[in-house]
């Protein structure tokens, strides 16, 4: 594959996004796709109060969710070089119903493992085994695939090493159990492998709904591939599988639909030292006003307070009229902001504004809209000239042009 098409971030839908890329180019595949929970993720992320809205809820049913998952599946299946993997994670809503899919692309010959990742939790149901695992299914194009089985053995439990101390590297005859020996870089994996989810405190927590540990993706990628290689995620989130790819020098390509997990890769990538433009680049964020007026609510929300170098409300769903805020510590005041997805915005949006930031003690404010009306206009200078708060009234036009940044 050209250089051209690797370490690049692509914010798109990956169906559209995957046909642009050579047949048979990739190496290695692991997507993370949106589990078939029903349920909506709405979180804070890490420190920086970063929040996004991500949906996996499918209208129609499991057959609707694997008519809406096949075509892309298919579409890396033809991106596959013939030495490739293909690792898919899911859970137990949909895994049944993703084998049978599977198998029909890649053919039941070419089915190699279900990995199962077990992992421990915090409560029970009353009257249910708790669901403590994910599976991931792995198949190969062609039987001439990699594996790297020396990269990711695992060390030998304490008992096993007491019981053959002597023997390591050796060859030792044990009645009817034959020739047995321990090899000295440890024991192959089996296919059930217990790394634990990421720790509230760990370093590299970012507090995203369905973040991965870097463990798991190293295992993956260290099995099935070899530096130099090119891996792909076509549902990359926050980048776990480009970030270790790049730590273990491999090449990787990421796609994503969301402009807000684009982003957040992006500030992934720099406190590696990767710089953008230079060591990888972007394609596909949002650049005109008509691809902002078409970006879901919470996205538009998301590239608004990311623009303006603020940070997230830590509610998304009854803020209370702030939407997002500057700290005082960065600028000269803290201050609110307020993010309209319309136009012509009126003064009785400027009026529950200033309701909004005389709870929060906020003396500054910012509403972010694509225009505002007269009345908007005259009511934000009343304001300011009363002394009572001043609220800025700020067009996404001089966001997108930077004619406006907060310094």
């Amino acid at each position: 594959m050209n250089s051209e098409f690797v370490n690049k971030l692509i914010c798109g839908d990956n169906l559209e996004e995957l046909s642009k890329l050579p047949k048979e180019s990739v190496d290695l595949i692991y997507i993370d796709p949106p589990f078939f929970t029903h349920k909506q993720y709405e979180v804070v992320w890490g420190d920086e109060a970063e929040v996004r809205s991500f949906e996996d809820r499918w209208e129609g049913g499991i057959e609707h969710y694997i008519s809406w998952l096949e075509p892309r599946v298919q579409a890396m299946w033809e991106l596959l070089k013939p030495t490739g993997s293909f690792y898919l994670h899911c859970d137990w809503h949909a895994n049944a119903h993703i084998r049978i899919m599977l198998d029909k692309i890649f053919g039941a010959k070419s089915f190699l493992n279900e990995i199962i990742w077990c992992y421990r939790g915090a409560g029970y149901p009353k009257k249910d085994f708790g669901k403590r695992h994910d599976t991931i299914f792995r198949y190969s194009k062609t039987n001439d695939y990699k594996f790297n089985l020396d990269d990711v053995r695992e060390e030998y439990a304490e008992a096993t090493k007491e019981r053959f101390k002597h023997y390591i590297g050796n060859v030792r005859k044990s009645g009817d159990f034959g020739l047995q020996k321990l090899n000295p870089l440890g024991k192959q994996p089996d296919d059930w492998w217990q790394i634990q989810p990421i720790a509230p405190s760990a370093n590299e927590r970012l507090g995203y709904p369905t973040q991965k540990p870097e463990a798991l993706l190293e295992r993956i990628i260290k099995a099935s591939s070899n530096q130099g290689d090119i891996v792909l995620d076509a549902f990359c989130g926050c980048g776990t599988a480009c970030v270790v790819a790049q730590r273990l020098k491999r090449k990787w390509i990421g796609i994503d639909i969301s402009p807000t997990a684009i982003k957040l890769v992006e500030k992934r990538l720099d406190k590696i030292g990767m710089i953008k433009d230079k060591d990888y680049i972007t394609i596909g964020s949002p650049t005109t006003i008509s691809e902002l007026k078409n970006l879901k609510p919470f996205e538009f929300q998301n590239w608004i307070i990311n623009e303006m170098q603020a940070s997230h409300s830590r509610k998304k769903v009854g803020d209370k009229g702030i939407d997002g805020y500057i700290d005082k510590n960065l600028y000269h005041e803290a201050a609110g902001i307020q993010v309209k997805q319309s136009e012509n915005v009126g003064r009785n949006v400027v009026d529950n504004f200033k309701s909004a930031l005389n709870r929060a003690k906020y003396k500054k404010g910012y509403i972010v809209a694509f225009s505002f009306g007269k009345g908007a206009s005259e009511e934000a200078a009343r304001l300011k000239n009363s002394g009572d708060v001043d609220i800025e009234l700020v067009k996404v036009e001089d966001l997108l042009s930077k004619k406006i940044t907060l310094k």
